[in-house]
């Protein structure tokens, strides 16, 4: 079986890169990058793939020829939504034979999402990573129709510690809770405030990305950028690249909402989950819920971190691995072909002009889509003080 996955993003690429080492021996993998406003730096990249070759960045023209020469049976659209219907609806369209389409989300999906669904109702396969999340899934795409199988997947990068702890505490970002500029700078400042309380240990934020790389989402208020802001009141360093590298030295791990907590508990390294600014689905922390993990800035200023619970563990993203099926349901749908392909929802003349849009953002230099943002902001900018 041949495989091509293609990512647009850096988060995607670190799930896809896991998910192809999930296939069955004998599988022939390939990995790639379609070029968009948030595509990886070099740096991310190879962060992103460990070991493994460099993929290369193509546009989606060259992503086309790519699948026209190694015509692989399967393609992993591990992209955003809107990339994910441009290339199965456009860039993919037609090839022969058909390849089977999957696709996923790299990290926590609780709760299922009209939206996650839509933009991905072309795809023959939705991989999700808790038996919660199937569920979900599965029912919303009985309401809705369009797409096709859920499979599961135990997240790839969860794995155990093989080295002893340190004494490192390990603050993940995420790029879009909380949303308020004061609400980040005050767990900056509770995270120097343990560091003050507690000099024996090293206090790290650990970035997404550094200023000037693109990510997933974007980042309005970047905390290396707010640190400097206030004036560096304390202890604290900033790190990107690996999480996993950062974990095996930790004594401590802390965020607001991350995957990268599931990976602190894989690597049995206690956690606290900050629930100041509330606990739902806007606060992407909902599945939180239950952990026993759930905890407020005073307790991490007091470093009080703590496992999580085992029955939450069993139910959200820890289930045996003897329960994964996604690879049997690929295999399968591989197998039997011809068959009748997913259906998107988003075929309608309704839906393109957004269509059209996520389209120009692949096949456009994104220096050039920048300088056109950039072009009509200052346009609307003029207009507005030529009205007032």
């Amino acid at each position: 079986m041949r495989v091509l996955a293609v990512a647009d993003s850096d988060s995607y690429l670190k799930w896809a890169a896991c998910l192809l080492d999930d296939l069955p021996q004998g599988c022939e993998a390939e990995l790639a990058v379609v070029r968009t406003p948030i595509a990886p730096s070099p740096e991310q990249i190879a962060a992103a793939v460990g070991g493994r070759p460099a993929p290369p960045l193509l546009p989606a023209r060259a992503l086309r020829r790519m699948a026209e020469r190694t015509r692989p049976d399967a393609i992993v659209v591990a992209c955003t939504g809107p990339v994910v219907d441009v290339l199965v609806a456009e860039v993919f369209a037609g090839l022969a034979p058909r390849p089977v389409f999957v696709t996923g989300l790299p990290g926590i999906s609780v709760p299922a999402t009209e939206k996650a669904w839509l933009y991905r109702s072309g795809c023959d396969l939705f991989v999700v990573h808790s038996e919660r999340e199937v569920a979900e899934f599965a029912q919303l795409g009985a309401r809705l129709g369009g797409g096709g199988a859920v499979g599961l997947a135990r997240l790839p990068f969860l794995r155990p510690r093989v080295e002893g702890g340190g004494n490192r505490v390990v603050f993940a970002t995420q790029a879009k809770v909380p949303r308020r500029r004061e609400e980040r700078e005050s767990i900056l400042l509770g995270l120097a405030e343990l560091a003050r309380l507690r000099p024996d240990l090293d206090v790290v934020v650990k970035l997404r990305a550094l200023e000037d790389e693109r990510q997933t989402h974007n980042e309005r208020h970047h905390y290396q950028r707010l640190w400097r802001d206030l004036g560096e009141p304390g202890r604290l360093s900033f790190a990107a690249g690996s999480m996993h590298e950062q974990l095996v030295r930790a004594a401590g791990f802390v965020t607001v909402s991350s995957t990268a907590a599931l990976e602190a508990i894989a690597q049995d390294v206690p956690l606290l989950v900050l629930s100041d600014f509330g606990v739902g689905a806007e606060m992407i922390n909902l599945v939180f819920e239950g952990s026993g993990l759930l905890g407020t800035l005073e307790e991490l200023s007091a470093g009080d971190f703590r496992p999580a619970d085992a029955a939450w563990c069993a139910a959200n993203y820890f289930h045996p691995a003897g329960r994964n099926d996604w690879a049997g349901r690929l295999e399968q749908l591989v197998a039997t072909r011809p068959r009748v392909p997913a259906t998107s929802l988003l075929d309608g003349p309704e839906h393109a002009v957004a269509r059209r849009r996520a389209r120009m953002r692949l096949d456009v230099p994104p220096t050039v889509l920048r300088a056109g943002y950039r072009a009509k902001k200052r346009m609307r900018r003029y207009l507005r003080a030529l009205s007032s």
